[in-house]
Order: structure tokens, then C-alpha cells, then sequence
């Protein structure tokens, strides 16, 4: 168990913008909430509008809604457009969207594996087309990693090879977010861009995307998907979305959530608890691995971070 990390007063984020992906229900609609009620002006990145403005209208507040398919670079591009044309600078970018273990293997419509194109290809994307605003801002970027990446393998000059493993496939994609976390951490000093980066998991918790994503296509839920959502909702053994999105919360607001760091919750394996610095595994503290993962990143989804080559 790691040592729980003292909590600090709600900051007073007023006049910061913030951008939630995936924030319409469950742990992005938490943090957004949080976001809202600490004074930021907050976008809702959606895939469906309807249920984004369901979401800002319970939120309140100064939110409002874009729309973008994290699984589309097409969409990820035009709302960075969108952004990039307003101009205004962006201090908290949480990318949390995210899809969990469909049963048969789908593609993106650029051709990858769905999972990995949610989950991190999407969001490298994201982050590299909204760097601009991020570095006016001096912004802070979390990027939402899983309990799966702990026993993930990853080969970035094969990122979708191999039999398709519901699972396994969404390990691959997590432990790639976390390694870009913290090798866009190690970037933004190397090449001054005045921004930080760390990631976050939320431990145990169940939301829409245990309950519906190993269902997509109508299949039933398998047998590890079952367990798992039984377990998380004993006591002590998961998270809620109100702790889940607070430790989130903390990662993108807390003075002492530092760039370069992983952070989960302080209980039994990490399943619940308190912020608390999460363990980080071996592969994703290789830094030539996130060197290759970065390269092969950028070739996949044509999005260059200033200084790559150098």
C-alpha cells in the first residue's frame, strides 16, 4: 500500500480553461464536475453531442461542448482547428476517453485497432495539435492510464500484431498512454516547452465502460469482465467515480502532483483509496522504449511534436 498524499483546499480556477475528453458519464463527467465547481471554464470533448449537452446541462456553470472521435484522426483534427482557431490557452488537459476490451477486434477508421486508437493514438494526437495552447498556458497534461497496464506488453514497431486479446489489447493501449505521459514530461524539459505531464489511474471502479464495453457487438460480457465488476464493487476493493475523478482531480490541480509522476489510489493494490503515488512498471520507465513508441507514434498518426529528429 502506498502513503495516501495530504489533500489540498479546492483551487480557485477561475479564468483557466480546461478540456475533459470523454466527459459526458462516469470518471470524465466527475472530473468536469470538479473542474466546473473550482470556477475553470470547461469543454466537454464528446463522441455524441446530445449526451455532452445532457452533461453540461447537470453541470452548469461555464461549460460548453466539441465534438470529436478519439478513434478518428480526422475528428481529432478538426476540433483542435476548432481550438487552435479560438486562440485561447489551455492550462489542464485531462485525456481520459477511453474503450475497454470490445470482444471482437474493430478498427479505427484509419485502420487500427480500436482500442489503441482510442486510447493513446487519439490522444497523442490531441495533445501534439493542442500543444500551442498548452504551452501559453504553461498547461498540465494527465493522461489516464489503467490497473492493466501493470502486466501489458508493448512492442511499438508492432503495435497491433499478434492474436486479438480483448484484454490484452487494452493493457497495450494503457501502458502506451503511460508511457507517453511521462516521455512527454521528459520532452516538454528537454525542449523548454513549459508544460507538464503525468498520469493517473483510478484503480478499481465501475462505470459504463466495464458494464458495456466487453458487450459491444451484443455479445455477453465475458467471465473476467463479470468477476471483475464484482469485485470492484466490494468495500475497500474499489473505487467510486466520486474518489476516481478526485484523484484525477489531483493530478491535474495539485500543487504537488509533479510533472514526470504516476498516480493511483493509496489502498490494498491500488484498487481504492486515497491520491497516492501509483508503482510504475518496468516498461514504461525504459526510456529508449518511449523514445520508439514516440517515433512510431508520430509516423502512425502524422502528428510531429516540435523538436522530434533533434
Amino acid at each position: 500500500m502506498s502513503k495516501a498524499l495530504p489533500l489540498e483546499p479546492a483551487p480557485d480556477l477561475r479564468g483557466r480553461l480546461a478540456l475533459v475528453t470523454g466527459a459526458n458519464s462516469g470518471i470524465g463527467f466527475g472530473v468536469a464536475r470538479r473542474f466546473a465547481q473550482a470556477g475553470a471554464e470547461v469543454v466537454l470533448a464528446v463522441r455524441n453531442p446530445a449526451k455532452g449537452e445532457e452533461a453540461a446541462r447537470r453541470l452548469g456553470g461555464r461549460v460548453r461542448v466539441e465534438q470529436v472521435d478519439l478513434a478518428s484522426l480526422s475528428s481529432v483534427r478538426d476540433l483542435c482547428d476548432r481550438l487552435n482557431a479560438e486562440g485561447r490557452p489551455l492550462h489542464h488537459l485531462v485525456n481520459n476517453a477511453g474503450i475497454l476490451a470490445p470482444p471482437q477486434r474493430s478498427l479505427s477508421p484509419d485502420g487500427f485497432e480500436l482500442q489503441l486508437a482510442t486510447n493513446h493514438l487519439g490522444h497523442f494526437a490531441l495533445t501534439g495539435l493542442l500543444l500551442p495552447l498548452l504551452r501559453e498556458a504553461g498547461g498540465r497534461v494527465v493522461s489516464v492510464a489503467s490497473l492493466t497496464a501493470r502486466t501489458a506488453r508493448l512492442s511499438p514497431e508492432d503495435l497491433q500484431g499478434g492474436t486479438y486479446r480483448p484484454y490484452a489489447a487494452h493493457g497495450t493501449s494503457k501502458l502506451a498512454q503511460l508511457v507517453f505521459a511521462l516521455e512527454l514530461d521528459r520532452r516538454a524539459r528537454r525542449h523548454g516547452w513549459g508544460i507538464t505531464s503525468n498520469a493517473a489511474h483510478p484503480g478499481g471502479v465501475v462505470t459504463n465502460l466495464q458494464v458495456t464495453g466487453p458487450t459491444l457487438g451484443g455479445h455477453r460480457a465475458g467471465l473476467a469482465a463479470r468477476l471483475s465488476t464484482r469485485i470492484y464493487r466490494l468495500p475497500g476493493l474499489g473505487n467510486d467515480v466520486a474518489r476516481a475523478s478526485l484523484l484525477l482531480f489531483f493530478a491535474a490541480t495539485a500543487g504537488r502532483a509533479e510533472g514526470g509522476d504516476y498516480y493511483g489510489p493509496a489502498g490494498f493494490a491500488e484498487l481504492a483509496g486515497p491520491p497516492a503515488r501509483a508503482t510504475i512498471p518496468a516498461r514504461a520507465r525504459d526510456a529508449r522504449m518511449a523514445a520508439r513508441l514516440w517515433t512510431a507514434s508520430e509516423e502512425l498518426t502524422g502528428v510531429v511534436f516540435p523538436g522530434s529528429g533533434d
